[in-house]
């Protein structure tokens, strides 16, 4: 017996949107690394789209002239739990996604040990592209991207955002403290429209490199397992 293929041509559309069709037309290979359609609304990615070319418009910024590829996010744009890293390194800019490396492997497995995984999560970094040789990005680059993740927040609209690592936290926190002060405490903020809980964590690349911290990084976990619950999402 012959399956028909009932393909909806509207959720084809939003599915090319989703993907980046324009990808198609290059003469790259297609990179199909954990992409679904999860059928997001079509104002959230008109606006999500209209970020990616105001990020690939920006003028004047030498990691940009330098990266292989943007990598802007992965996981689900309509979760409510947005996780924010530094920049892409080596891989993800082959890749053009985050947390695709050594260091993704651990996220990931962070991310199994709460009951969650990249269809239920949103992530992105606060720079979008490779810094050369993997380096911390200057006060001026994240000073240029910042109101482009401000944005990016603003869009995905999260109840809980994870930020791993002390670039993420100087940038959308500040500089004040220390990160070791500042992790495992929740921290109300909103960013444009959107009012959420924040809380820091330690990288995934710098636990590989002190993983005496893990049972650190363990308790900020569960508080972000027991606030998903509370809030039910």
């Amino acid at each position: 017996m012959i399956k028909k293929n009932n393909l909806n041509p509207i959720k084809l559309i939003k599915y090319y949107k989703l993907i980046n069709y324009n990808l198609i037309y290059n003469n790259k290979a297609i990179n199909r690394y954990k992409k679904d359609n999860f059928e997001i609304s079509a104002d959230k990615t008109d606006n999500l789209e209209k970020l990616k070319k105001s990020i690939l418009s920006i003028n004047g910024c030498d990691i940009k002239k330098n990266a292989m590829n943007m990598v802007f996010s992965d996981g689900n744009p309509k979760s409510k739990i947005m996780f924010l890293g530094e920049a892409p390194g080596s891989s993800e800019d082959q890749e053009g996604l985050p947390f695709v490396g050594r260091a993704g492997v651990l996220l990931d497995k962070m991310l199994t040990s709460i009951n969650l995984d990249r269809k239920n999560v949103y992530i992105s970094n606060i720079i979008n592209f490779r810094p050369p040789e993997n380096r911390r990005p200057t006060d001026e680059e994240i000073e240029r991207y910042l109101p482009f993740v401000k944005k990016h927040i603003e869009i995905i609209n999260p109840k809980i955002l994870v930020l791993l690592g002390s670039t993420a936290m100087n940038a959308l926190i500040g500089n004040e403290k220390v990160i070791s002060k500042v992790r495992g405490n929740w921290i109300e903020k909103e960013y444009g429209n959107c009012k959420t809980s924040v809380i820091v964590t330690f990288h995934p690349a710098f636990l590989m490199r002190q993983p005496a911290q893990k049972k650190l990084a363990w308790i900020d976990l569960k508080m972000i397992r027991d606030k998903k619950e509370k809030l039910k999402i």
